[in-house]
């Protein structure tokens, strides 16, 4: 038998609700785990990682699952408090990113060594200059009458379709400095596979939050 478009939505908003809770879990477990592989202040390097794992693992993720309306931790609040808790994540995510740079900067120039050349290091750079853009378009939704002639649902699907490529390019960074000499030698096998998944899965989550609350929604009518 064939199931109810009801019992079809149900279904497809309670696997939305376990893959967002998954999300959440996977984004600080892998930070944590980040943590303690480096141990920060070990070394100028070992805040590296760890920055750039906050920045675009843990707060950047929890800043877009803030509007899931399936796994919102702050679902009970309003969606002012939730655009204004997305903001401060956002903004607390590029610092820790500028941070993150600025030390792996500081590091090569310390070490004598050439920055910008491999594919981590240029996505990486890309990334937060992307971020910066991404947090300044963002002050056009907290005042759309800075913007005129820009209704506010084009201004909402721009920034998110433009907020999800700057969330790709940082799983993407991530992925590409999973790839280091320095973490492959740091973790290998099946841990080295695991690291991998965790950028893949949340990316996986967040596309289909925005593409379903953005791009693709399609009401259907019973």
């Amino acid at each position: 038998m064939a199931l109810s478009i009801e019992t079809e939505s149900r279904i497809y908003r309670s696997l939305r609700a376990v893959f967002g809770a998954t999300a959440h879990l996977v984004a600080l477990g892998f930070t944590i785990f980040v943590a303690v592989l480096t141990r920060p202040g070990s070394s100028l390097f070992s805040w590296h990682p760890l920055l750039m794992s906050l920045a675009f693992s843990f707060l950047m993720t929890e800043a877009l699952l803030v509007y899931s309306p399936e796994s919102s931790l702050l679902q009970s609040f309003s969606r002012k408090a939730r655009v204004r808790f997305h903001w401060a994540l956002q903004l607390l995510s590029f610092i820790c990113a500028v941070l993150g740079l600025a030390i792996i900067s500081s590091n090569k120039y310390i070490n004598g060594k050439d920055h910008f050349v491999t594919w981590h290091g240029q996505t990486g750079l890309l990334t937060v200059l992307y971020a910066g853009m991404q947090c300044m378009g963002g002050i056009a939704l907290l005042y759309p009458k800075l913007i005129k002639n820009w209704t506010l649902s084009k201004l909402k699907l721009y920034h998110a379709t433009s907020g999800l490529i700057g969330y790709l390019l940082g799983c993407a960074s991530l992925l590409l400095g999973m790839c280091s000499l320095w973490f492959t030698a740091a973790v290998t096998g099946v841990s080295w596979y695991l690291s991998i998944l965790c950028p893949v899965l949340t990316s996986l989550v967040i596309m289909n939050q925005v593409s379903n609350a953005y791009l693709y929604r399609k009401r259907i009518q019973p």
